[in-house]
């Protein structure tokens, strides 16, 4: 990698006439990806003594040993690197889920595996102004100038419309911010995030908008229509997400997000307003886009923040606790006098929190 340059994944779509020979490519994957877990699995039955419990020490390197063969035997046209990616992940998913039992990767049906068609380095190049891999050429829609980058590993994946998309590593030129702002961000449900200087994102309610639509083809038992609501509403939300994040990251060079917890709120009743919400669609950006451009971007516990005046730091009995606070919107420090909005306030807090563990050498971990 040259000196000076960030790693960035480009995912462009890749032109319907060649979904044929890329979903022949993702069942051969599928394949190899069965047959790594059919060694596996017949020896997760033999104990071993001094672990103590079940496990194989099957590594990456064995499996493709034994698996070598494969593409030969069964006249595989994909890529020779894609069988060891394929090996390598299935290794790692090993390891991460403590099985030597994974799910079979299934190529029809109703519960078939979306394509997956992994590659190294060197396996994907641009040739006439197409994706040449395998001895076959790709047209894609190409919105980011592929010709300038140098390819490095990727993938071609698969989406739940059967559409199929390349993705690939590059290198792009390190961008270093010259906003010297600092902002807290607060999440929530009324308003998906409130930075401390005011901005907010307001909720759009992406799915409940077209619920009424998708019921009807749900009943209608329209398939189709079904998956191409679902996009829309993942589409939208994103787009909603990317403009709001781009702008916090121009702004500033010191982004603090609360950390609060999708997944224990989705046990909850306001389970379609949290998913809807897509707090982690919008932290994920705003990390990878902090990196790019330099800045600094961290998760805080945010205990508290609601409650604690940020300019007095006391908790009065008169401020937001708990379900039964959710609707105090506004409110008045006994304290110091202070008046306060919800959300700012809390926000507020979140950066105060930030500046904390940065003083704490956090970062230097």
């Amino acid at each position: 990698m040259t000196e000076k340059a960030n790693l960035k994944t480009l995912k462009v779509r890749i032109k319907d006439k060649h979904k044929l020979i890329l979903e022949r490519m993702a069942f051969e994957v599928n394949q190899v990806w069965n047959a790594a877990n059919e060694i596996t699995a017949n020896y997760s039955d033999i104990p071993i003594p001094e672990v103590g419990w079940l496990k194989t020490y099957f590594s990456a390197f064995d499996l493709q040993k034994d698996l070598k063969r494969l593409k030969a035997e069964r006249g595989f046209i994909f890529h020779s690197t894609t069988v060891q990616e394929v090996i390598a992940a299935h290794h790692k998913a090993r390891r991460q889920f403590k099985t030597d039992k994974l799910r079979w990767r299934v190529s029809g049906g109703a519960r078939r595996s979306l394509g997956w068609i992994p590659f190294k380095v060197g396996a994907a190049k641009w040739k006439s102004g197409q994706v040449y891999f395998a001895g076959h050429y790709f047209k894609v829609w190409d919105s980011y100038g592929l010709a300038q980058f140098e390819f490095r590993s990727g993938s071609f994946s698969q989406d739940a419309r059967g559409r199929w998309y390349f993705n690939i590593v590059v290198e792009v030129a390190q961008t270093t911010s010259s906003a010297i702002g600092q902002v807290g961000v607060d999440l929530g449900l009324k308003t998906t995030a409130t930075c401390s200087n005011g901005l907010k994102l307001e909720s759009e309610q992406f799915y409940r908008e077209l619920e009424p639509k998708l019921g009807l083809a749900q009943r209608a038992n329209k398939k189709q229509r079904v998956k191409a609501i679902h996009a829309k509403i993942k589409n939208r939300r994103l787009n909603h997400l990317h403009q709001f994040t781009t702008q916090i990251v121009k702004n500033n060079a010191l982004i603090v997000v609360g950390d609060v917890s999708s997944k224990a709120l989705a046990k909850t009743k306001m389970a379609k307003s949290v998913l809807d919400a897509g707090w982690y669609t919008l932290k994920t950006p705003l990390d990878y886009k902090s990196k790019a451009m330099q800045a600094v971007f961290i998760e805080v516990n945010e205990s508290y923040t609601t409650q604690t005046c940020s300019c007095c730091g006391c908790i009065s009995s008169n401020s937001p606790k708990g379900r039964a606070g959710l609707g105090i919107r506004e409110w008045t420090c006994p304290e110091c006098g202070a008046m306060h909005d919800r959300d700012i306030n809390a926000a507020r807090n979140i950066l105060a929190a930030g500046h904390c563990r940065l003083a704490g050498g956090i970062l230097a971990l």
